[in-house]
């Protein structure tokens, strides 16, 4: 049985997620809590906030035990892109691409 949970347009790359993705998946979910709770990244603490969620929906659907389920999915997609615009010298503009991630939990026995 399997638990999931999934966290829309959070306002970080998925560039910037992926690198810690690799540390945490294929891991137990209770180590990989105590590892992303000791990463300097902020990516890190939006990570263990869908693995806690992920963990809280085992628990609610009373599967097993929430601490001893492997991390078996892990991955983001990247999301809608803010576009902004700085203007630059003599007339000229600028994109600035604010990119958002689409970031899924999956949590199997």
């Amino acid at each position: 049985m399997e638990s999931k949970a999934i966290l829309k347009h959070e306002r970080v790359s998925p560039r910037k997620v992926k690198r810690i993705m690799d540390i945490v998946r294929g891991k137990r979910a209770g180590e990989a809590m105590i590892s992303l709770k000791f990463l300097p990244h902020s990516s890190a603490k939006i990570i263990a906030k869908v693995l806690r969620s992920a963990m809280a929906n085992a628990e609610q659907k009373k599967v097993a035990d929430p601490d001893s389920m492997k991390v078996s999915g892990l991955f983001v997609n990247q999301g809608p892109v803010m576009k902004r615009v700085m203007s630059r010298a003599m007339g000229r503009a600028n994109i600035i691409k604010k990119r958002t991630s689409h970031i899924t939990v999956v949590l199997e026995e």
